[in-house]
């Protein structure tokens, strides 16, 4: 009969594992005729063809190497305070940064922090086995999620180490179905998870993997170190003219219509605004501009425009805007007002500023946390944000108070660095 049992699942598991190499490789011939309609998914596609030679050509058999995997920009800044203080502690190693996302890739590909930037390659079975001959990689960081069978299972199965970082995890996830063996098996390749919170912890243990350390989110340790940095900008200063400024950061159509509306509506209000909108494609930054009925000035006409005159500052570029933070007074935060996800708040947090969201914000605990400390609000409409923007414009003691409490709440939950580095001994 335990024969019988171990043989149903050894089959079913096989099963799962066919499907998934299947969809895999289906996947890649999907995203090469996606790529003819899609400039982003054009990028990965042209980004991947040349990987292999790219680690070939710059890694040797005597190198030791480091491998961090992240998803995107937003798991790479998660993961920084790790990989910095990795590249000073094993400054002859090389360090190999790969990423899923072309937004991630395009940003950070001349990332101080690594040897060598590449996208990561698609997770079959022929891939990983080429991937991980050529890298080897002593130990290897994944950030928060983006698990790759195939990668993960070769690792493990030549004895290469393996932690997942920031980790969160939800009951609905594939890894807690029936059908997500091939998921779950992936997990048991880390040796240690550090985990964000305990639920996340309870969930692990509920399949068994017990590995597993809650060191909060490393997110925390990131934004902080923000505040050692200089984040001066002359423009900024001179654009601001120590006025007020409301700092609008990562913005979609959805909020920036009401931001527009409030601004035409309190033109008389000696308030500056700086607006960066999360999508700077021209056609874009050129329709927020014309619904402004206020001196509006963009970031790439900085240098032949009188800063100093006018209301709203628009940020068509990237790359700035946690030092910008640093000159707002009060923040909104785009993202959670429609289908995109809510962005980050805790870069604005840490500089003592009062934040407003939108009411989309479920899936970041974070916010709940801001929300529940007092320093954070939700809206939902352009009544809600009208009211709560003018409060925190009038209430000179109530904006302060607001914003230490978000500052307090990152400086609580700074840590997890210090404890993914004690784990760690390579």
């Amino acid at each position: 009969m335990i024969f019988l049992k171990e043989t149903y699942f050894s089959n079913k598991q096989l099963i799962l594992s066919f499907l998934y190499n299947i969809g895999i490789n289906l996947t890649g011939f999907g995203l090469k005729f996606l790529a003819f309609f899609n400039e982003k998914i054009k990028k990965g596609v042209v980004g991947r063809r040349n990987l292999f030679s790219i680690l070939e050509k710059n890694l040797n058999e005597q190198d030791k190497t480091l491998w961090f995997h992240c998803a995107s920009l937003g798991e790479y800044e998660q993961g920084l305070p790790v990989f910095k203080e990795l590249r000073e502690l094993y400054p002859n190693h090389k360090i190999v940064l790969s990423f899923f996302s072309p937004s991630g890739y395009d940003i950070r590909k001349n990332s101080p922090v690594a040897d060598i930037v590449i996208y990561i390659p698609l997770d079959t079975k022929k891939n990983a086995k080429r991937f991980i001959s050529i890298l080897k990689p002593e130990l290897s960081i994944f950030v928060k999620y983006d698990i790759w069978p195939n990668l993960l299972n070769e690792l493990k199965a030549r004895n290469l180490r393996a932690i997942l970082i920031s980790a969160v995890f939800r009951e609905k996830q594939p890894y807690f179905k029936f059908y997500g063996q091939q998921l779950r098996d992936a997990l048991f390749s880390f040796e240690h998870i550090f985990t964000q919170n305990e639920h996340s912890k309870t969930l692990l243990k509920s399949i068994n993997y017990n590995n597993v350390t809650v060191s909060g989110d490393t997110r925390f340790d990131r934004v902080y170190s923000q505040l050692q940095q200089d984040n001066n900008l002359n423009f900024i200063d001179s654009f601001k003219d120590n006025k007020l400024c409301i700092v609008a950061g990562s913005t979609w159509p959805e909020g920036e219509k009401l931001i527009t509306a409030y601004i035409n509506s309190f033109k008389d209000k000696d308030v500056k605004f700086i607006i960066a909108p999360h999508n700077i494609k021209d056609a874009q930054i050129k329709n927020l501009s014309e619904k402004l009925e206020v001196s509006t000035v963009l970031y790439s006409n900085k240098d032949t425009a009188n800063l100093s005159t006018a209301k709203v500052f628009i940020i068509d570029t990237i790359g700035i805007l946690s030092k910008i933070y640093n000159y707002a007074d009060i923040a909104y935060i785009g993202g959670a007002l429609g289908n995109t996800g809510l962005h980050n708040t805790l870069e604005a947090a840490v500089f003592s500023v009062p934040i407003i969201i939108g009411n989309h914000y479920e899936k970041f605990p974070e916010a709940h946390a801001l929300i529940e400390s007092g320093g954070t609000f939700s809206i939902s409409n352009q009544n809600e944000f009208n009211l709560i923007l003018n409060k925190l414009i009038d209430e000179s003691d109530f904006k302060t108070d607001c914003g230490s409490k978000n500052f307090e709440y990152v400086n609580k939950n700074r840590g997890a660095v210090i404890q993914i580095l004690d784990y760690l001994r390579i």
